[in-house]
């Protein structure tokens, strides 16, 4: 009884990081203004929470609210680089990831046990990005997971 109860409980915990690993449920999301876009497993970001704090798009989250998602176009109407783009934002110094062309930049690091990732490509008016939060302890679960969104994201 004892064993079935810990193997119950493991099973709980680990519910949320099998739905993040399982590759089902992928949708296109598109922002309406901008026909910018990306895949994303709705089946692990399955509540919307509503708009981005600049520009246009839409947040995700988990149903356990552990990690988020959120594809968004921010103007550009200045034509700033990538580069350019980052600098502005202030990123914090202790940038674990960076990538940065003449057509987009990825940075990603850690923060309060969570792995933070940001890819922006840039095309026309627009920067258009995606952002996600995961707990750095899930990683390898969620290394296929942030690929395919990042890989997808696209400019309209």
């Amino acid at each position: 009884m004892k064993m079935q109860c810990c193997f119950a409980a493991l099973a709980l915990t680990l519910a949320p990081i099998a739905a993040a690993a399982q590759p089902a449920g992928w949708q296109r999301y598109v922002v309406p203004e901008t026909g910018a876009g990306a895949d994303i497993p709705r089946t692990v970001f399955s509540e919307e929470a509503g708009k981005p704090e600049t520009g246009y798009g839409r947040r995700f989250l988990t149903a356990d609210r552990r990690a988020n998602l959120t594809i968004q176009s921010i103007p550009n109407d200045t034509g700033y680089s990538p580069a350019t783009f980052l600098a502005r934002k202030n990123p914090p110094s202790d940038i674990v990831y960076k990538r940065i062309t003449g057509r987009f930049f990825v940075v990603s690091s850690f923060r309060n046990g969570m792995i933070w990732y940001n890819r922006c490509n840039f095309a026309g008016r627009f920067a258009n990005c995606v952002l996600i939060n995961y707990p750095a302890a899930e990683k390898r679960r969620w290394d296929g997971i942030v690929t395919r969104i990042s890989n997808t994201l696209a400019s309209g």
